[in-house]
């Protein structure tokens, strides 16, 4: 695919938005359900997963854990965008790797301290391209795929999460 394609996929879709900005309005939904011993069966649409406890809290490191899923789905976020900015400003990415690091301090998860905090303590993500673009183009690049990566601005700027039973 190259930039006027992607633009010509899109423009139908923006106009659309433009119109009508509540049709840009959508729902997305996940669902689990419980599975065998202290897991979760999560059905993506593509494959069943089924996720349970994390090695370093009991789990038999055969299960999805729900940190990794986490860092894979910013991963997968990050590369899709990537691609779509590479393509629309028509910078060649002959290939990219991107990593998703977190640190947990799993006192706090098993509420062995109080003071520890339950979940990641911080996040990196990095970018390897494999590019001639000059650096300021890499770095319009990055900063793209930062501005509009679904998952990561999530992260940033958590929505308030409403649970009910």
């Amino acid at each position: 695919m190259n930039a006027e394609d992607l633009k010509a996929l899109q423009a139908p879709i923006k106009d659309r938005y433009r119109k009508a900005p509540e049709a840009a309005l959508v729902t997305l939904r996940a669902q689990g359900r419980m599975g065998e011993g202290i897991a979760c069966r999560v059905d993506t649409g593509r494959a069943l997963i089924e996720a349970g406890l994390h090695s370093a809290t009991g789990g038999s490191g055969h299960q999805a854990c729900s940190g990794d899923m986490l860092l894979e789905a910013l991963v997968a976020c990050a590369g899709v965008t990537l691609k779509a900015v590479a393509v629309s400003l028509n910078i060649p990415l002959r290939d990219a790797k991107l990593t998703a690091e977190g640190d947990l301090d799993f006192r706090g998860t098993l509420g062995v301290a109080k003071d520890a905090p339950v979940g990641f303590r911080e996040i990196r993500l990095a970018f390897d391209l494999d590019t001639d673009a000059p650096p300021e183009q890499k770095q319009k690049l990055i900063e793209l795929t930062e501005r509009y990566c679904v998952v990561l601005q999530t992260l940033r700027q958590s929505p308030p999460i409403r649970v009910r039973a």
